[in-house]
């Protein structure tokens, strides 16, 4: 094993360099030529690739192993699309996919095109040894995973789901949304995301009255009604509700003796305490507090406002779209009344605002007592000595959300042990320098081709 990972080091490395370098900021996406590209790495290997295309462009590449016709079934999937990325921001160029320092850096690396990568090199190597699994092992390099608003499905996941269940409906599905090691008490404990809240993007319209610019009190600005929505959502706080894998996930690691996880442990039997137990984390950790924070409520986040039409002239009407997420357990109509309830008591008059859903789509979760969810186990502490794994909820969406629907049982496992603090590994997924170490690719290599050869034999 040793001996075959260092082979498909640079191998891994120079596949993934070569992926940021296609860029495929979204919008528009222009995830075909990634595709391509991908389609032709593993054709050498024989594998038979096929590129699907939902609208001109958006490519989504499909691969499979097949099986022996048992079960189960298991689709490897991830997404060629990244978000885009200001070279003004960054130390090097965003999409050089430049190698140094032991990383490789750029767009995507870790947000997720390397788990593309390491994806492709275990179904390669899975071909070039002959391997033959029970049931069908396929890889799926989508298109869209970013915005996804077309229709609310997009171009990727969503519509293949709608148009093509088929080529990628699997008992089972390792995605991205999890993996990543979280340091506690000189151990690794990794994750593997189980759950992730819903997503709503939710566009309010204020109303007004126009009028001159140079005699403000004579008509009703929409902007200042928006602002006062704006400002009572942005740093509205709803209610904390601990959720199964949420709770699993703290006394996991509070297991390992990990002095934050085991202070933050204490809000499970006090969840009223919440805000003031991580308040107090947050001057020793704060982006691990605000990223468990996240976990404990819905949240709202005002993203994008548009009003007025000219310097002089106060605007009849305003708009602002909010980034929403919900827990399990809600639905986007029972979280509009809440919205609704918190403007009212802020003294905003509803009657005039219009509320419209962008997107809305509900929590999912997949459970953990099965065995893949063991195996995934298994693996990590064969390979990484007293390491473990606990269950673990995103806070961003993944395509995982479609394929639960299908039944599907999605686990987001991107292995990666976290080689820098927490804090700073949390802000390179869309962030400024995003990067990641060349051993972590091995290291993501070693872990799937193991978890895929034992799961599949």
């Amino acid at each position: 094993m040793a001996k075959l990972l260092e082979e498909v080091r640079e191998e891994t490395t120079t596949l993934l360099s070569e992926l940021i370098k296609i860029d495929t900021t979204n919008p528009p996406g222009n995830e075909t030529a990634a595709a391509k590209f991908l389609a032709e790495y593993l054709e050498n290997e024989g594998l038979k690739c096929e590129i699907i295309e939902s609208a001109p462009g958006r490519g989504n590449m499909i691969t499979r192993i097949k099986g022996e016709g048992k079960s189960p079934s298991l689709l490897l999937l991830s997404h060629l699309d990244v978000v885009p990325a200001n070279p003004k921001e960054w130390s090097v160029p965003p999409f050089s996919g430049l190698v140094k320092d032991g990383f490789v850096w750029g767009r995507g690396s870790v947000d997720c095109k390397s788990l593309v990568a390491i994806e492709a090199v275990v179904m390669k190597l899975l071909k070039r040894e002959g391997f033959i699994p029970k049931g069908d092992v396929i890889f799926a390099a989508t298109a869209d995973e970013e915005i996804g608003e077309k229709d609310g499905i997009g171009y990727g996941v969503g519509w293949l789901v709608k148009n093509y269940p088929e080529k990628i409906k699997t008992d089972y599905v390792i995605n991205e949304g999890g993996g990543f090691s979280i340091p506690v008490d000189g151990k690794h404990v990794f994750t593997v995301q189980t759950a992730e809240k819903g997503v709503i993007w939710l566009k309010i319209k204020a109303k007004g009255r126009p009028g001159h610019g140079s005699i403000p009190s004579a008509a009703d600005n929409a902007v200042l009604r928006m602002a006062k929505v704006a400002e009572t959502l942005g740093t509205y706080r709803s209610k904390v509700r601990v959720v199964p894998t949420v709770k699993q996930m703290i006394e996991g690691l509070a297991r390992e003796r990990g002095l934050m996880w085991q202070a933050a442990s204490k809000l499970l039997t006090n969840p009223e305490s919440a805000d003031s137990i991580l308040d107090r984390l947050a001057k020793d950790e704060p982006t691990t507090a605000e990223f468990l924070r996240s976990m404990l409520r819905n949240t709202i986040a005002p993203t994008i406002i548009r009003g007025g039409v000219k310097e002089n002239i106060i605007p009849s009407e305003c708009e602002a779209v909010f980034d929403c997420r919900i827990l399990p357990g809600e639905t986007r109509d029972s979280f509009l009344e809440e919205i609704k309830s918190v403007l009212s008591n802020a003294g905003v008059e509803l009657e005039k605002l219009e509320f419209e859903f962008i997107q809305a789509g509900e929590a999912s979760e997949s459970p953990i007592e099965t065995p893949l969810y063991e195996i995934l186990r298994e693996v990590v502490r064969s390979i990484e000595p007293n390491a473990d794994v606990v269950p673990y909820m995103t806070t961003g969406g993944t395509d995982s959300s479609f394929l639960r629907e299908l039944g599907c049982v999605c686990y987001g496992f991107a292995p990666m042990k976290t080689d820098m603090s927490l804090s700073e590994f949390l802000k390179l997924a869309h962030g400024i320098d995003e990067r990641i170490s060349i051993d972590n690719l091995v290291f993501g290599v070693s872990v799937l081709y193991e978890v895929v050869k034992r799961f599949m034999q």
